[in-house]
């Protein structure tokens, strides 16, 4: 157990309240690099840890109340003996509790535990490169709101990418919080410091006609068959390459209506989320080819040395150009324009929005926010039906009689 230190100034309430009321606190050293703070207000003072960085600076952090008026109850309201124990677990912890965490083990310990639960890291690599190196190195428990929006607000990005990058960091400290409720207590830093940027979302995703889907798929097979047939599957069902490495040969089935893909969900939005397969319905041509070159074990598409494909962009993202190339097509058109071009297939083919949903693994608020306009031009057509024309005539309804003889 480390040795409580002395402070004839501040180990006891009736020394503290001699004290000259300020704002600067009074600082005394508990340890090499950490001073535990009282500050002397007009009502109960309040205690603070500062901590050198070894850089050359050093951060300060308010974490109690003293029990200048009230008894300490050991959490909220600490006395001179608690708060020293205190800001040395704060600074740099005890043989107890362990180190407190910082942002980029917070980081790290976020990426493990993607990997470990088949999630993907996402923009973690981007969050560590756009970190300054004294906020990485700071305790997570210590973070306020000021500076993660000073952060945030300092990313030359644009407003869709800072909030793609803003919302791996919120998870990575969400998960060091729940590792560590009872020191890390300031969730509220990273709620409202990172609180994403409104009217963010600008969707500029690469819609294909079915003739440039088409095109697409034929280059495919040309420069590799098992890369086609990769490629076929995406175009039809819409999956993304994290479902598609998932199918196994069992999902190739027939229900009486027609072939289908019991097609596994994604790990999209939550890395702890159930992996559940849905039916998506797909041509007899299609069966045929992923019959013929499903093997008897799983995985159903491998590439064409049977080993099989991986959910990284790096595995399909050059080939794919390649298509993309030979099809004659511009560079920016991406693997994802096939996932896109679906859903935008089915919208204009009057599918509800529930139904596409469902089986392009993603919600209808968020086919409406990416695909609005699509969903807008379907609705013109669909209500110019029914419009109603004044410069047309209307129809005649008066019958003319003949009169009775």
């Amino acid at each position: 157990m480390a040795r409580r230190l002395r402070s004839p100034t501040l180990e006891t309430r009736t020394a503290r309240l001699r004290l000259k009321v300020r704002r600067k606190p009074y600082f005394v050293s508990v340890a090499p690099g950490i001073s535990l703070g009282y500050r002397r207000n007009l009502g109960p003072g309040s205690w603070l840890v500062r901590c050198a960085d070894g850089k050359g600076s050093a951060w300060t952090k308010g974490f109690a109340i003293a029990d200048d008026f009230e008894d300490a109850n050991g959490e909220s309201v600490l006395d001179f003996w608690q708060a020293q124990i205190r800001a040395r677990q704060l600074a740099r912890g005890s043989v107890d509790t362990g180190k407190p965490i910082s942002i980029d083990e917070a980081l790290d310990a976020y990426a493990a535990d993607l990997k470990a639960r088949d999630g993907l890291a996402g923009n973690v690599s981007r969050v560590r490169h756009h970190l300054p190196p004294a906020l990485a190195a700071k305790p997570v428990s210590l973070l306020t709101a000021q500076e993660l929006r000073h952060w945030r607000d300092g990313l030359d990005m644009k407003p869709a990418t800072v909030n793609r990058t803003t919302r791996q960091l919120k998870a990575a400290l969400n998960l060091a919080q729940r590792l560590d409720p009872t020191r890390i207590t300031n969730a509220h830093a990273w709620k409202v410091g990172l609180a994403s940027l409104r009217d963010a979302h600008t969707a500029r995703n690469a819609i294909l006609s079915d003739e440039q889907v088409r095109a697409l798929i034929a280059a495919a097979y040309a420069i590799d068959p098992a890369f086609g047939l990769y490629v076929e599957t995406a175009a039809t069902t819409g999956a993304r390459p994290s479902q598609l490495v998932k199918l196994e040969v069992g999902d190739l089935q027939h229900n009486g209506d027609g072939p289908r893909l019991m097609m596994p969900s994604s790990r999209k939005g939550h890395a702890g989320k159930a992996i559940v397969r849905k039916p998506v319905p797909i041509p007899a041509s299609l069966a045929v080819r992923l019959k013929k070159a499903g093997a008897s074990t799983d995985p159903l598409l491998t590439k064409s040395d049977g080993r099989p494909w991986s959910a990284t962009s790096a595995d399909h993202r050059r080939p794919f150009e390649a298509v993309v190339a030979r099809a004659g097509l511009k560079p920016s058109v991406t693997f994802y324009a096939l996932r896109h071009s679906s859903i935008v297939r089915q919208i204009l083919s009057n599918t509800p929005l529930r139904i596409i949903a469902d089986a392009h693994d993603t919600s209808t608020r968020q086919i409406e926010i990416t695909y609005s306009a699509f969903i807008s031009h379907h609705a013109d057509a669909v209500l110019r039906k029914g419009l109603l024309d004044t410069a047309q005539p209307a129809a005649d309804n008066v019958v003319t009689l003949t009169r009775g003889r």
